[in-house]
């Protein structure tokens, strides 16, 4: 493995502004089984699988794993079409990407979503090519808190967990990043509180508060 240093990045809340999108989705397909979903609920399971919110909070209907499946897909479809109307870039996310591509960091992206909700984020981003590794949730068994996700993405790059940063905007996220040994930013963005994010080594409230040189610097000083 090389001496390179690699920054993580969670997708949702980080590289794209999806908090609605994901809510009016999870309101949709909830509205369609004659639930309710309110925002409380729905914050509170934010940054994990789809597949994991809905065995937690519809535990009371005895849902097979094939109908969990179909769920998961309706509403993962509901999402990307509700983020195609209306790109919700999030701000200074293509600045700091182009940053730190330039100060020689590897990149990766380390997501709970579905290939396709990735693919559609980095294609309206038009930073692909930045990003040495590409992990989602198809790629990974266990969701975060667990940093399989994180590690699966250093692994692809080819980069020791402890030269690695991860920038995430949830809890389960920063949990997964400490728990793979990773220095961890908490990014308080939308619906996103500081204080959910205090076991962070380091929270934002603006991408643009973040630079190379700050990230270089927490991940050896971390070490």
């Amino acid at each position: 493995m090389n001496e390179r240093l690699g920054v993580l990045f969670d997708m949702d809340g980080v590289l794209v502004d999806s908090y609605r999108a994901h809510f009016q989705s999870w309101q949709e397909v909830a509205a369609e089984e004659g639930r309710t979903l309110t925002e409380a609920d729905f914050e509170r399971h934010f940054g994990r699988t789809s597949r994991e919110i809905i065995a937690v909070s519809w535990h009371d209907r005895a849902y097979t794993d094939a109908q969990i499946a179909a769920l998961d897909d309706r509403k993962e479809a509901a999402f990307r079409r509700i983020l195609a109307e209306s790109f919700p870039f999030m701000p200074g996310a293509v600045e700091l990407l182009d940053s730190l591509s330039a100060a020689g960091f590897a990149l990766a992206v380390g997501s709970s979503g579905p290939p396709e909700n990735v693919d559609l984020v980095l294609d309206r981003l038009g930073r692909r090519v930045v990003f040495g590794a590409v992990v989602t949730g198809s790629d990974v068994t266990r969701g975060k808190p667990d940093p399989e996700v994180f590690l699966l993405a250093a692994e692809r790059l080819g980069i020791r967990p402890e030269r690695c940063a991860v920038v995430e905007d949830a809890e389960p996220g920063v949990a997964a990043a400490r728990a793979a040994g990773m220095a961890s930013i908490g990014f308080a963005s939308t619906g996103r509180t500081r204080d959910s994010l205090a076991a962070a080594d380091l929270v934002v409230d603006a991408l643009a508060e973040l630079d190379p040189e700050g990230i270089r610097a927490l991940i050896l000083r971390r070490r």
